[in-house]
């Protein structure tokens, strides 16, 4: 029990000389405003939080989250090609394109690929 929390301190003791280390070798410095800032939506961070930021940011986002998402989908779509009976694989893959294009068709209809 007591090699227990000797090791603890011991762990803790090097944990915090590291974090130490690093802030003292960092080369980040604080009076530069727009290394410090972040890049938040295409509104400054330093100014008043209150003003309206274009939407379209946000759905653009969302589009790429979506198609993200689907990627990571189609991957095990591929991978189980000889592992499953293929007309099964077919209508699988052609229901899940079909749905991709349909979501795809209703973000043209919407004017959402349109930068405007």
């Amino acid at each position: 029990m007591m090699m227990l929390f000797f090791m603890s301190i011991i762990i803790m003791i090097i944990s915090n000389i590291m974090m130490m280390l690093g802030m003292m070798i960092s080369k980040k410095t604080f009076l530069d405003r727009e290394k410090c800032s972040p890049f938040e939506c295409g509104f400054d961070p330093k100014s008043s939080a209150r003003i309206p930021f274009s939407l379209h940011f946000f759905l653009i986002t969302m589009i790429f989250l979506i198609f993200d998402v689907e990627i990571a989908l189609i991957f095990p779509i591929i991978m189980t090609f000889k592992l499953v009976n293929m007309l099964i694989w077919t209508k699988t893959s052609i229901f899940f394109f079909i749905i991709l294009l349909i979501g795809l068709y209703h973000e043209w209809n919407q004017n959402m690929l349109n930068w405007t």
